[in-house]
């Protein structure tokens, strides 16, 4: 399965140093796999939400027909504000 990154993602992925960087992606090529890989749960009171737990850092994300796509990337206390304000990102 493809994944892709909404590009708010995938800018702060650009910006984040290289071993935190590293460790993103690899776990991102793991949602690739079928099935895939890592720390996946339903996100509480967001339906057709995922969440991948890496490290300190959380990865929302929405299964799409043929493709995943991370609608969020920041650290474990950031991503749920952001996603519960209900601003588009």
């Amino acid at each position: 399965m493809q994944v892709l990154l909404h590009r708010i993602p995938e800018k702060y992925l650009e910006r984040l140093n290289e071993p935190d960087k590293g460790h993103i992606e690899t776990a991102l090529k793991g949602l690739e796999k079928e099935p895939p890989e890592g720390n996946i749960v339903p996100v509480t009171g967001q339906p057709g939400y995922f969440r991948l737990t890496i490290g300190s850092y959380r990865a929302l994300f929405r299964y799409k027909e043929d493709y995943i796509f991370i609608t969020h990337l920041d650290p474990r206390g950031q991503v749920y504000n952001k996603k519960n304000k209900g601003g588009k990102r």
